[in-house]
């Protein structure tokens, strides 16, 4: 029943991968009989309905090329984000609050479901810090992009001497990880011996070799037991013992993985900026590993942000594949 339910789920992702293909290919068919109605009309009157097929071609093949730079074995994953502001106070923890909404909105952009899992409000205004869950298609991989500090360069609306203020506030991400550990072992994997078992000072010294002893093989931890009256109850037991350790080295490994892909936390302040967002003197985005740019402002803190991680994205994938 497991295996076959692995064929479906395997068949399933073939055909996903495989669908913006077809769609494609659909498209550029669509295209050519315009094309040739057009001709045989000797005229413009499909020349729109041709453009419009063009602009959803492009965005389709761009919604392709983004799955094929999302490669990693977690990048399917939902994911888990988290805003914290620097120093500077409400001025901060106001510039992590837009982030919130800015990452908000490009969900609900995106058709993404989004839950503030935990949100600790500001003094004044603003947040302290805020986690939110992102589940979608690829969520982790394309947020992946914005972990790191955010600047704001603006006049302050706290001050009232409204002057220029900059603020930073840092954007982690995680992938979502199932935590359900399923605790796999073998019997070929464990080494069992048994032994009498003894009281203190090796006193009472049982006729039978009642006690157990486990050597799990791939990663040598030894358990034993012999507490119980019958050989059967103690491998039981440190059976169970086994797997409460295997459990939490599991756990352990997740966590060292978790560290690695988070990445370096660095200060939040001038100098590790990711990306700055200037709405005063002149108002500009500018992202610092790509040096892409964007004039409009507002519609970057509306959610429209796709094109900063299609950027750092391919960026990313081509140092990958000079490395």
């Amino acid at each position: 029943m497991q295996e076959a339910q692995g064929l479906l789920k395997d068949k399933a992702s073939i055909e996903d991968s495989l669908r913006p293909f077809e769609a494609i290919e659909a498209k550029i068919k669509d295209i050519e009989m315009l094309f040739e109605l057009s001709e045989e009309e000797d005229g413009e009157v499909f020349l729109e309905d041709i453009e419009k097929n063009i602009d959803a071609m492009d965005s389709e093949i761009d919604a392709l090329e983004l799955k094929v730079i999302l490669s990693g074995p977690l990048d399917k994953n939902n994911a888990i984000m988290s805003m914290h502001p620097g120093a500077g106070g409400t001025e901060s923890q106001d510039w992590a609050q837009m982030l919130m909404r800015m990452y908000l909105r490009w969900a609900e952009h995106r058709g993404f479901k989004a839950d503030v899992l935990e949100l600790l409000s500001g003094d004044e205004a603003g947040i302290k810090s805020v986690t939110i869950n992102i589940s979608g298609p690829y969520a982790y991989g394309l947020l992946k992009a914005e972990a790191g500090v955010h600047r704001l360069v603006r006049i302050s609306p706290f001050d009232a001497n409204k002057r220029r203020h900059t603020s930073f506030a840092a954007v982690l991400v995680y992938p979502e990880i199932d935590e359900d550990v399923t605790v796999d072992i073998k019997e070929d994997e464990l080494r069992v011996d048994t032994y009498r078992a003894s009281g203190a000072g090796g006193q009472h010294v049982n006729k039978t070799s009642s006690a157990v002893r486990i050597t799990h093989i791939p990663t040598g931890i030894v358990v034993a037991c012999q507490n119980e009256r019958s050989q059967h109850k103690n491998k039981a037991v440190a059976m169970k013992i086994l797997r409460a350790k295997l459990y939490d080295m599991k756990r352990k490994q997740q966590d060292t993985a978790m560290e690695e892909l988070v990445g370096e936390k660095k200060d939040i302040a001038w100098g590790n900026q990711i990306r700055s967002y200037i709405l005063q003197p002149y108002q500009l985005v500018k992202d610092h590993r790509t040096g892409l740019e964007m004039g409009n402002v507002s519609a970057v803190l509306g959610g429209e942000i796709d094109g900063f991680i299609k950027a750092y994205l391919t960026k990313a994938s081509v140092q990958r594949s000079h490395q």
